[in-house]
Parts: C-alpha cells; structure tokens; sequence
C-alpha cells in the first residue's frame, strides 16, 4: 500500500514541475544534455538573450538542476540533475503513445469518410 503524501512534499514535487514547464528552460537542460556549456554557447545555440539565459541558469542552478564551474571570468554549467532526462523521456514515450492512438483514430475515420 502507497503512503499518502504530505501537503508540504506534493508543494515541493508542485514546485519541480513548475520549474520544468518552462520551454526554455528545457530547452537549456536539452543543450546541456551533450556536455558543458558558457553561457555564451547557450545563447547562440537557444537564440534568447544572454540576460534571458542568464535569468533561466540561476532558477536551475538554485534548485539543484544545473551546476556551475567558474574558469576566470567565464561561467560554465552543466547537468546537475540527470534524472530529469528519465523524467522527459517517460513525458516524451507516453506523448508517441497517445498520438499513436489518436492518429490511429483519425486515419480509421478517414476511411470511413472516403468509403461513403
């Protein structure tokens, strides 16, 4: 039998999902997936402005999901979490599933509607 969880720990699990549904922020998680990254390299390969990553890097950083490693004036960040990848690829298998069946659907309707 699954214990019940506290309201406190469904705020905090409330809390990671919001900070994951944030496009860009995912987007920087995905760069980042490949190796470090300046924040140079990720404002040219994400196209937002480096004021933009910069703001994203901190909210990541605070929450444990990116690391930061300074080398003189230059600030570079990595994975600090790598569990959100099973996190994406369990959201992103159970997407493929789903539009599997509903373009299943659709293309049996379709054939319906061309059979009349």
């Amino acid at each position: 039998m699954q214990q019940m969880l506290s309201d406190d720990i469904l705020e905090l699990i409330s809390q990671r999902f919001r900070l994951l549904a944030d496009p860009m922020r995912l987007k920087i998680l995905h760069h980042l997936q490949s190796g470090e990254k300046s924040v140079t390299e990720l404002v040219a390969v994400t196209g937002a402005s480096q004021p933009n990553i910069s703001k994203h890097l901190s909210t990541l950083r605070i929450h444990g999901l990116v690391r930061r490693r300074q080398e003189g004036n230059m600030a570079f960040f990595s994975i600090g979490a790598p569990f959100i990848f099973d996190l994406c690829n369990t959201v992103c298998d159970s997407m493929k599933t789903e539009w599997g069946q509903k373009n299943a659907l659709l293309a049996e309707q379709m054939d319906r509607w061309t059979d009349k």
